[in-house]
């Protein structure tokens, strides 16, 4: 099975040899994938939804791995108990419905050893919560298909330190990579809020100071982000 380039990346995440459970499975695919490639011994595939739900069935059954692939119709966790699953993948969703279904299964999260989220929205938000809910942001990951912008945050149960505002927005981990997917985005979202604050400016509308004043902070920060890369980037440069 071939997969697009952003299911790739999530599923060479998952750690070999761990049992899998892929909360909003819609296809399938990333546990086909796993155990077609050999790199874990079985999955439990969950969707709140039937018709997701019967399309995975469907796929499973063609690869002939029903016996290593169980299919669970569930509102998020709930269908999962604590222990059964070593990594637990949660993609394909915005971050406050990511939030709602973590909190909801949090017993059953922190027994598991890692998490894989991708959420589509509100990273800062996933992010903080993560940070204030007993749960420790191990790694990050970020690519480009398609002209969108896809992160995926590798998480463990235990505590972390508390990052601040710019590393909760765009990712501690990503910025100490001086990952090149992130100096993109940080270039694109740059140029988009310089060219909504010249615009706003050149409007001159009563009230317009409020967000002169936080157009201007969001592009102090990224700037900030950038010269912080930049620099790491020099130093690393100078040592070798």
């Amino acid at each position: 099975m071939r997969l697009s380039k952003r299911l790739r990346t999530i599923a060479e995440l998952v750690t070999v040899g761990n049992r899998l459970a892929d909360v909003g499975t819609d296809h399938g695919f990333i546990p086909i994938w796993l155990l077609e490639e050999k790199r874990i011994p079985g999955a439990i595939a969950m969707d709140i939804n039937i018709g997701p739900l019967e399309r995975a069935r469907a796929h499973v059954k063609e690869a002939g791995l029903e016996d290593r692939i169980e299919l669970r119709q569930s509102d998020g966790l709930d269908a999962l108990q604590p222990g059964e699953a070593d990594t637990i993948l949660i993609a394909g969703m915005g971050g406050p419905l990511m939030i709602e279904i973590l909190k909801r299964g949090d017993v059953v999260a922190k027994r598991a050893s890692e998490l894989l989220l991708s959420p589509h929205s509100d990273w800062a938000m996933v992010r903080r919560y993560l940070a204030e809910s007993g749960f420790c942001i191990s790694g990050e990951e970020m690519l480009k298909e398609d002209g969108k912008f896809y992160l995926i945050l590798q998480v463990r149960p235990g505590e972390m330190e508390p990052w601040d505002e710019a590393a909760y927005r765009y990712g501690k981990r990503l910025i100490e990579r001086k990952h090149p997917v992130l100096a993109e985005y940080l270039e694109k979202q740059l140029r988009t809020y310089e060219r909504i604050l010249a615009q706003v400016r050149e409007g001159k509308a009563e009230g317009n100071e409020t967000l002169i004043r936080e157009l201007s902070e969001k592009t102090g920060e990224i700037r900030r982000v950038q010269k912080r890369m930049e620099a790491d980037q020099n130093l690393e440069e100078e040592t070798e």
